[in-house]
């Protein structure tokens, strides 16, 4: 099944005089399970493209279809609610609370669930930490957490909800070498138990570790393809 659906994607800025087509065209699909990576260099618009993907920005024109579902028209409430139930934020810079537990961090979305399908929130947040391998730093805050720990308890928190996708932005970033390669080792874990994962990243050995690679320039797709040899734990696949 396809979890996203872009069909003729455009997105413009208007600055003073001066229309940037940020992207032109942009068709996309996304099944339910793939591993995907969005690169491109400055200015190509991948960040366009995850602000849309992500449902934080609409497109200017074109149709996107998250789980079948059109997201032109919603109202700021709807497309809240469509980022809350459907969509895992995973960011760069973490973007933990400060002088906040682990798990009241991973709480954090659960607290604007409005349909009750999650019963007991904060098993379920000790459940996500648990699968990221985090059961004893429950507790711990994010000072007392590496960078690859703190990025672990976000990527906990994007899974709370049981979302279709997690839209992950840069995520090894801010991390060394040898902590990338744990963050993406946990990504390949959660996408082999069926989880769609699609990382927006500007380095290419990083790309390498996902099944399917999406280039942007100058706005528009320029590469699409799968990886053959997926490489997992420093080796290939």
């Amino acid at each position: 099944m396809a979890v996203i659906e872009m069909d003729k994607i455009c997105k413009t800025f208007t600055m003073g005089d001066i229309q940037v087509n940020a992207l032109r065209d942009v068709s996309l699909t996304i099944e339910s399970g793939e591993f995907v990576s969005i690169m491109g260099s400055s200015g190509s618009g991948k960040s366009t493209l995850m602000n849309i993907l992500g449902c934080l920005s609409p497109p200017t024109s074109g149709d996107y279809r998250l789980e079948g579902d059109s997201v032109a028209g919603k109202s700021s409430n709807q497309l809240a609610d469509v980022r809350n139930l459907k969509i895992g934020f995973v960011f760069q810079g973490f973007n933990l609370l400060a002088r906040t537990s682990a798990l009241e961090n991973v709480l954090l979305p659960l607290m604007y669930d409005r349909t009750g399908r999650i019963k007991n929130h904060r098993e379920k947040a000790a459940e996500m930490l648990t699968l990221m391998g985090l059961e004893d730093r429950v507790s711990h805050e994010p000072t007392q957490l590496s960078g690859g720990q703190q990025q672990r308890v976000a990527i906990a928190r994007a899974l709370v909800n049981d979302p279709a996708i997690i839209l992950a932005d840069e995520p090894t970033g801010n991390l060394d070498s040898q902590t990338s390669l744990d963050v993406i080792k946990s990504f390949q874990d959660l996408n082999d138990q069926g989880i769609t994962i699609i990382t927006v990243t500007h380095e290419a050995d990083i790309a390498q570790y996902t099944k399917r690679i999406v280039e942007l320039r100058d706005g528009k797709i320029t590469r699409d393809e799968p990886i053959e040899q997926k490489k997992i734990n420093g080796g290939n696949h």
